[in-house]
């Protein structure tokens, strides 16, 4: 069964309602890269009148832990994964629909067949870029994620 963008919201709305509730919704997954956005709205603005980090940061942390479960599950094998530090950078207002793209599709192919060959637990960065509606950059995420076989 592939993961789809569908499959990704409606998992959203099940497992993950605030982040459903704020608006977080994937757009496009393949093997390269994961699209998410997000739209400033009353329930998740700051008193800045702009959107609030923490939603940013669900965004941003979809896409790339969408990515890491579609090529984990592409693995046939039973993994973990664990969000294990995190670091963001804030550089525009972020007002409007918010994009955010995470496309390190192949960081995550080398560090699965890392866990495999070797057996213990992988991490490595990630990096989502959220931009407005006019391209401007608002927001980079970098998040480490871990990973290791289960069993």
């Amino acid at each position: 069964m592939r993961i789809t963008p569908r499959k990704l919201n409606a998992f959203k709305l099940l497992k993950l309602p605030s982040a459903y509730l704020c608006g977080v919704r994937t757009k496009s997954i393949d093997a390269k890269s994961c699209v998410v956005t997000v739209r400033h709205r009353w329930i998740n603005q700051n008193p800045f009148r702009s959107m609030f980090w923490a939603v940013q940061g669900m965004a941003a942390e979809f896409s790339t832990g969408a990515l890491m479960m579609s090529k984990i599950k592409s693995s046939g094998k039973q993994m973990s994964m664990l969000v294990v530090s995190n670091k963001a950078i804030f550089t525009k207002k972020a007002t409007g629909k918010i994009t955010f793209t995470c496309n390190d599709g192949h960081l995550i192919d080398e560090t699965i067949i890392r866990a495999i060959e070797i057996g213990e637990g992988q991490t490595l960065w990630m990096t989502s870029v959220g931009v407005n509606e006019e391209g401007t950059e608002v927001s980079t995420f970098h998040f480490e994620w871990s990973i290791k076989l289960k069993g």
